[in-house]
């Protein structure tokens, strides 16, 4: 069986571990995590932990682990060459991800740095080395899985033609069509904007579906099986 879960936002290692039980995951199921397992909520360095070694998870980049690799010099020892590097763009991305939510992230890397020093960059390249859309066939059915949809979406145009910010800070509108030849897995946008009768499941339109349920808004995560489209929920 093929999963997907989006934007989990630090939410208790144990409650995704718990939602992904639910729905029977096992060594021979594969999930992919569309993104934004962290920030806001307390536990997305444990959730990155565990993704790290597991072969039958694909992680794929999302805004916020992007922002958290722009400030990956905050790593670095603070030493008076370090604080002449904080240059205007340094502290302008660091402000910007600190807006979105990034002091708990901040503060579990700091813990994870006195615990396991190596770890933090295992973590980094990890990040480093996730992808910004992936494609899978489950069935007769062909999935495109991005963080946040297709940007500035044309026929014909190249996956590999979308730009990162097309793939992963992108808003759809509620009425925009994708392509009919695949079907588009995403989250980043909590469906509760798109209106309050969608707050807390899935959005699903002709040619997409929209998986963040609204972890960062309070609700739960939820998790989709693309073999038969069915949502799970805690």
């Amino acid at each position: 069986m093929i999963y997907a879960v989006s934007d989990l936002h630090g939410y208790p290692l144990e409650g995704f571990l718990s939602l992904l039980s639910k729905a029977g995951f096992c060594d021979d199921d594969f999930l992919f995590v569309l993104g934004d397992v962290i920030d806001r909520g307390e536990d997305g360095i444990k959730i990155l932990e565990y993704l790290l070694d597991k072969p039958n998870i694909q992680f794929i980049l999302g805004n916020h682990e992007a922002m958290m690799l722009s400030c990956s010099f905050i790593t670095e020892i603070i030493t008076d060459d370090f604080l002449e590097s904080l240059d205007e763009t340094k502290l302008s991305l660091l402000q910007t991800w600190l807006h979105n939510g990034a002091a708990p992230t901040i503060k579990a890397l700091g813990e994870t740095a006195k615990r396991n020093p190596p770890q933090v960059e295992y973590i980094l390249d990890y990040l480093r080395d996730a992808p910004l859309y992936d494609t899978v066939t489950v069935g007769d059915k062909d999935f495109v899985l991005t963080h946040s949809g297709l940007g500035n979406y044309a026929p014909g145009k190249k996956l590999s033609e979308y730009t990162d910010r097309e793939l992963i800070w992108n808003r759809p509108s509620l009425g925009e069509q994708y392509s009919d030849r695949f079907f588009t897995v995403f989250g980043h946008t909590p469906t509760a904007f798109y209106g309050s009768m969608f707050a807390g499941k899935a959005l699903k339109t002709d040619t997409w579906i929209n998986i963040d349920a609204g972890v960062a808004c309070g609700e739960k995560p939820m998790l989709l099986r693309l073999d038969d489209m069915k949502e799970f929920y805690i």
